[in-house]
C-alpha cells in the first residue's frame, strides 16, 4: 500500500489501547479493565463516522455550489502551468489555511496528550501536578476545596462512606448514583483540601504522595464531570456553581501543558508535513478520482474537512485529517460524475480498517517484550 493515506490518529489510539490491554493481562486482570472503553468507543465512533460525513457533505456542497455559482472556470481542471484567477487562488488559500489550522489543532492535542502521558508516568515529581502554581493560588485551592466540602455536606444528610475513593471509582465505572455519592464527593474534596493546605503548595508535595494526590484530584474531577452530564446529585444553583469552581481549580492543577511541549509538537508537525507531504498529496489529489481535481472539488473537500475536524476538535475527539479529506475528495468526484480509481479506494479502505488493530497488536507486543527485558 505504498503511498496509501494512513492515519496517525488510528495509529496513536490503537497503540494506547494495545498497551492498556497488555498491561492488564500481564498483571492478571481482565484485558478490558486496562482501557476506559466508554471513552474508547466515543473515539472509535468519531474515527469511523468522520470520513462518511466528509464524503456525503463534500458531495452535497459541490452540488449546491454548482446550483448557486455559475462561474465556469471554477469547475474546470487546471490546464498546464497557467495559474488560476486571483479569486480562485484566494478561495483555495482560505480553505487550505482552514484545513491546516484544524489539522494542527486536532493533531497537536494528540501529540501533546501523548507527551504528557509519558512525562506524568516517567517523571511524576515534575509533571504529575502543576508545580508552577504559586503558593498563594495553592492556598486558595485548599480554601475552595473546603468550601465545596461544606456545601456538599449541607446538600446531603447521608453520612460519608468510610472509603470515598471506592464509592467514586464505582460511580465512574457504572455511572449509577447512590445515596453515598454526594457525601463521598464532599469527603474527598475535604481530603484534597487538607492535603494541599498541609503541604503549603503543590511544589512541596513529596514524591511518595504525588501519585495519590493526583489520583484523588482526577477521580474527583471525573466524578463531577459525569454528575454534571447526567444531572446526578440534584444540586441547587449555588452548590452546582461551587462544585464547578472546584472542578476548574482541580483541572488547573492537573491538566496543564508546559510551553516547551506545545512548541515541540508544533515544530514536529511542521517538519513532518514539510518532509513527508509529497506522496500523500499525490494520492489524495491525483489518485482518488479518474479525472484531475477541479477548483470547486478541491475547495469543497477542504471546506468540509475543515468544518468536520473543527467540530471534532471542539468536543475533544481525535479524527483523521487524511481520511476526512480523502473521503471529501471521493465524494466530490462522485458528485461530479468523474468516477473513482477503485484500487486507490481499496488501499485507503484497507489502511482505514487495518491500522487500528495492527497498532494495538504491535504496541501490546512491544510493551510485553520490553517489560520482560527491563
Amino acid at each position: 500500500m505504498a503511498g496509501a493515506a494512513a492515519s496517525s490518529s488510528h495509529t496513536l489510539i490503537g497503540s494506547i489501547i494495545g498497551v492498556g490491554v497488555a498491561n492488564a493481562l500481564m498483571h492478571g486482570r481482565d484485558g478490558s479493565s486496562g482501557v476506559d472503553w466508554s471513552q474508547a468507543s466515543k473515539v472509535g465512533y468519531s474515527l469511523l463516522l468522520s470520513p462518511l460525513v466528509g464524503f456525503a457533505c463534500a458531495a452535497l456542497l459541490l452540488v449546491a455550489l454548482r446550483m448557486l455559482v455559475k462561474r465556469r472556470d471554477l469547475y474546470q481542471a487546471p490546464v498546464g502551468e497557467t495559474p488560476p484567477p486571483w479569486w480562485i487562488r484566494g478561495l483555495l488559500i482560505l480553505t487550505c489555511t482552514g484545513v491546516s489550522f484544524a489539522h494542527g489543532s486536532n493533531d497537536g492535542q494528540k501529540g501533546m496528550g501523548l507527551i504528557m502521558l509519558i512525562l506524568v508516568g516517567t517523571l511524576p515529581m515534575a509533571y504529575a501536578l502543576n508545580r508552577t502554581m504559586p503558593a498563594e493560588q495553592s492556598l486558595q485551592f485548599a480554601e475552595v476545596a473546603q468550601v465545596t466540602q461544606q456545601a456538599l455536606q449541607r446538600h446531603s444528610s447521608h453520612p460519608a462512606p468510610l472509603d470515598p475513593r471506592a464509592t467514586l471509582t464505582l460511580y465512574l465505572r457504572e455511572q449509577q448514583p447512590s445515596a453515598e455519592l454526594v457525601p463521598a464527593l464532599g469527603a474527598l474534596a475535604g481530603l484534597i483540601g487538607d492535603e494541599v493546605q498541609g503541604y503549603g503548595s503543590l511544589t512541596r508535595v513529596p514524591a511518595e504522595a504525588m501519585a495519590n494526590v493526583r489520583n484523588d484530584m482526577y477521580l474527583t474531577s471525573e466524578a463531577i464531570r459525569l454528575m454534571q452530564r447526567h444531572q446526578h446529585g440534584g444540586f441547587d444553583a449555588a452548590t452546582a456553581s461551587q462544585v464547578q469552581v472546584f472542578k476548574g481549580r482541580i483541572d488547573d492543577a492537573t491538566r496543564f501543558i508546559p510551553l516547551w511541549v506545545k512548541i515541540a509538537v508544533a515544530i514536529a508537525l511542521g517538519l513532518g508535513t514539510m518532509v513527508g507531504w509529497r506522496r500523500i498529496v499525490v494520492t489524495v489529489g491525483e489518485k482518488i478520482g479518474k479525472t484531475h481535481l477541479t477548483y470547486a472539488q478541491g475547495a469543497s473537500a477542504e471546506l468540509v474537512a475543515m468544518c468536520t475536524i473543527g467540530a471534532a476538535d471542539m468536543y475533544g475527539l481525535p479524527v483523521s485529517t487524511t481520511h476526512v479529506l480523502s473521503s471529501g475528495v471521493a465524494g466530490s468526484m462522485v458528485a461530479n460524475g468523474s468516477g473513482l480509481q477503485m484500487r486507490t479506494i481499496a488501499n485507503l479502505a484497507m489502511a482505514w480498517v487495518l491500522t487500528l488493530p495492527a497498532a494495538m497488536l504491535l504496541s501490546g507486543g512491544l510493551y510485553w517484550l520490553l517489560s520482560g527485558l527491563l
